[in-house]
């Protein structure tokens, strides 16, 4: 079997909370704000050892779970509005593509 490039810590938890560790870690990552364009990606590969597009998958899984609602409600909860809003986006830019191509 091969070696994986980010470490397995799903499995530890804190003590105080019902969410792993690294999931704990990544939601507090999120609090912080970034005054250039790539500064958050270097600071997750940097903190994290995951490239951006892992980092996210974990992060939107860790939205979807209620142990992180409980462990930080506020934060989840604007993350959740943030990422629907960008579905819905992505989804209004799809009909405006298919309705443009179906008048041709």
């Amino acid at each position: 079997m091969g070696a994986t490039a980010e470490p397995d810590d799903t499995s530890r938890q804190s003590p105080d909370s019902a969410i792993p560790e690294r999931v704990q870690r990544i939601l507090e990552f999120e609090h912080q704000r970034w005054r250039h364009a790539g500064a958050k990606e270097e600071a997750i590969r940097t903190q994290f050892g995951l490239s951006a597009a892992r980092y996210y998958q974990l992060l939107n899984a860790a939205l979807d779970d209620p142990g992180s609602l409980v462990f930080d409600p506020m934060l989840v909860m604007r993350l959740q509005r943030m990422r629907d809003a960008r579905t819905q986006a992505r989804s209004a830019r799809r009909v405006g593509d298919q309705s443009a191509t179906d008048h041709s």
